[in-house]
């Protein structure tokens, strides 16, 4: 990175998005399926970096899309069921995370707004299966700023899948988390190695001041 002044022009208002991705219950919260067995105390510094990246999105003008999952048995992966399977474990119950209509597939941590774009896949890439590239494409944007849960996972696959479309891609890398820090902090390595240029919450906000 070689200043606040390129990444303000990398960055634009009028050319970028900032995707949120997968900071739902099931994922954060103590009460979601996984905080029954994993300290959630790890994503909450995650969470409020992205409460705040938001915000000042917002305020510069630069729109935000919500990215969740919303699962149903339909929708299962017969893949991924049969990997839990050989792995020991049981997809009745393994597999149930975000069901649509139930509280553990809700936004948590920042919350979208009304005109919003709400995005709901079934697989770790926002992009697959989803209409997220046209509605981006749409907007004019060929830039992105992601934060999400997990590094590791539907951040990293996102992130992947963004710059395989010719996103320029930028990762918020303190409003991002895993549950292990060694796993965040690989992932945002390779991130920053293959596909993505990592920044943080605070060079985005200084690199917005002035916007909109």
């Amino acid at each position: 990175m070689s200043g606040t002044d390129d990444l303000a022009a990398w960055i634009a208002p009028n050319r970028t998005a900032v995707l949120v991705v997968d900071m739902q219950v099931d994922f954060a919260s103590p009460d979601g399926v996984l905080g029954a067995f994993i300290d959630m105390g790890v994503v909450k510094p995650a969470l409020a970096a992205a409460e705040n990246l938001v915000a000042d999105a917002r305020a510069a003008g630069t729109p935000v899309v919500f990215v969740g999952l919303w699962t149903t048995p339909e929708t299962d992966s017969a893949a991924w069921n049969e990997r839990l399977r050989r792995r020991g474990g049981n997809p009745d119950v393994d597999a149930a995370l975000c069901r649509a209509g139930q509280a553990g597939s809700e936004f948590y941590g920042p919350q979208p707004v009304s005109g919003e774009q709400v995005v709901r896949k079934t697989r770790y890439s926002g992009f697959v299966g989803t209409d997220l590239d046209q509605r981006l494409r749409a907007m004019g944007v060929d830039t992105l700023v992601v934060a999400g849960l997990t590094t590791e996972c539907c951040v990293d696959s996102t992130v992947r899948d963004a710059f395989d479309l010719d996103y320029h891609v930028f990762v918020a890398a303190d409003a991002c988390a895993a549950y292990e820090v060694d796993l965040h902090e690989a992932s945002l390595k390779v991130m920053e190695l293959n596909s993505a240029i990592l920044t943080d919450t605070a060079a985005i906000a200084d690199a917005w001041k002035g916007a909109a």
